[in-house]
């Protein structure tokens, strides 16, 4: 997938589009680099993506389409992925565009197959060191 990602940044270079940020009715307006573009070079909207790209994209991979293989679960296993990886969730929080880090964590944090294991291996090493 990166190689994917690089080959295409290298044919298509990212472009700097300016949009209404958080909120489209706010005034405030952001440039950020797209990777994807519409073929008239404008930002890609959610639902055009999610039905025109993403959905056909699973179907052909012999994928069921259903909530769990939407787009929006992919924002799930990210803000998940990097909690368990022990990133902040002020700074997750950031990134997925969150004023408040609670609802982050009330809404984003899905135990990952490694956390528990990893949870048994940080007692026993605090018992093991002596630290008990």
């Amino acid at each position: 997938m990166a190689q994917s990602l690089k080959e295409h940044a290298e044919k298509y270079p990212p472009l700097s589009i300016t949009l209404p940020w958080e909120d489209p009715f706010s005034g405030e307006r952001v440039t950020v680099p797209l990777i994807f573009t519409t073929t008239r070079r404008g930002a890609i909207k959610r639902a055009t993506f999610d039905g025109k790209s993403w959905r056909p994209a699973v179907e052909a991979a012999g994928i069921v389409p259903t909530r769990a293989t939407g787009m929006h679960a992919l924002r799930h296993f990210y803000a998940s992925a990097l909690l368990d990886a022990g990133k902040s969730i002020k700074a997750l929080a950031s990134y997925l565009g969150h004023s408040d880090p609670g609802f982050t964590l009330r809404v984003y944090t899905h135990l990952m197959p490694a956390s528990e294991e990893r949870t048994r291996r940080a007692i026993d090493d605090l018992f093991a060191d002596g630290g008990g």
